[in-house]
């Protein structure tokens, strides 16, 4: 679950970095990034007595947490139990029953939470019905941010070491980026943290919408994620998202989802800001198997009216919590308190826990 390749990137056709770019393959891992979450998860829970031999695990998830804790739970013999939605494909599922994971689909979006607050109501059937069972809360657990602090962030820092001038990276349960970056800048106190998001996500002070995007942006705030150690946001819609996994393919060879994609064009951007003697690492999360019928389904572009739509060479500054990100757009985040990270009425992953009565 660890040491994952740093591939040394050419950065997209539109962009000319100066700096060194290289791809962290966390989706090298048998499972991809969450793996490292769901071990820790799962070891932190058995260390607690939480989760005994022969016992269930139950987890809300449409991504790689999903198959992280089945891959977890088939080698230590536990039960799995996965909450997702319609955005999972054939291929994700089949790899999750083939684990023996429990699938239960919910079908209903709901206006405010998104399929976030839907999975969550029917997650609190299935522990209700399973008593004792574990529940990892991937947005809520400090194992997330913990299980970068104690593995990538060092992996990085022996690779790389001081030249490491920035480390950009998507934000979805919030725990891989919070956790990297908390632990980086002990060792680099100027390092830059730069944050990956989607348009129509609340993470970072936007209102919520419908998007097509899958594994990282949220219609609620994780508790994981920690503002402070980040210093700008990115938001890029579905269209640029999908072309830059694209070009991902093609330029770089990797076929990768849409957080990498998402990451990559950012990242392209960014190391065109340092000198050939600095690193600028982007942290490349996802495969691409399982987008096979969206992301790289011509049909499902055309369908959804996204071909030819690609982000430009640089994105546009817009101002934090007052203009709505519609394109590949950034801002800096006001660590001076002039304007709240998040917006006042975004619902927090903790209190939709105790509201749905899950605590």
């Amino acid at each position: 679950m660890k040491n994952t390749p740093l591939a040394r990137l050419r950065g997209r056709s539109v962009s000319a970095p100066r700096a060194r770019l290289w791809g962290k393959l966390e989706l090298a891992m048998p499972g991809q990034m969450k793996d490292r979450v769901a071990l820790q998860a799962v070891e932190d829970a058995e260390a607690r007595g939480e989760l005994r031999p022969g016992g269930v695990i139950a987890e809300s998830s449409s991504g790689t947490m999903a198959e992280g804790l089945a891959r977890v739970g088939s080698l230590k013999g536990y039960r799995v139990i996965i909450v997702t939605d319609p955005r999972m494909d054939t291929t994700a599922a089949a790899k999750l029953r083939a684990l023996g994971a429990e699938l239960e689909i919910v079908d209903t979006y709901h206006p405010e939470g998104g399929w976030q607050y839907s999975r969550l109501q029917r997650l609190r059937e299935v522990l209700a019905r399973n008593p004792g069972a574990f529940w990892p809360r991937q947005y809520d657990t400090p194992s997330n941010p913990n299980a970068y602090v104690n593995h990538l962030s060092q992996e990085l820092l022996e690779a790389l070491g001081s030249n490491l001038a920035a480390v950009v990276g998507t934000v979805g349960s919030g725990g891989s980026l919070s956790g990297t970056a908390a632990a980086l800048r002990q060792r680099l106190p100027d390092i830059r943290i730069v944050a990956v998001d989607a348009v129509g996500s609340v993470q970072f002070n936007q209102p919520n919408l419908k998007r097509l995007q899958s594994g990282h942006g949220n219609s609620i705030i994780a508790g994981n994620i920690n503002y402070r150690v980040m210093d700008e946001a990115h938001w890029l819609s579905d269209g640029e998202v999908f072309s830059g996994c694209w070009e991902l393919a093609r330029r770089e060879g990797i076929f990768a989802g849409g957080s990498s994609g998402a990451a990559y064009i950012v990242a392209s951007w960014i190391a065109e800001q340092y000198g050939p003697d600095r690193d600028v690492v982007v942290i490349l999360p996802d495969r691409g198997d399982r987008y096979a019928e969206t992301i790289y389904s011509q049909d499902y572009l055309a369908k959804h009216g996204l071909v030819g739509i690609e982000a430009a060479a640089q994105p546009q500054r817009i101002r934090y919590g007052v203009d709505v990100a519609e394109r590949w757009s950034w801002a800096p985040l006001p660590h001076d308190g002039s304007v709240p990270y998040h917006a006042a009425d975004a619902i927090l992953s903790g209190h939709l826990t105790r509201e749905l009565g899950l605590e």
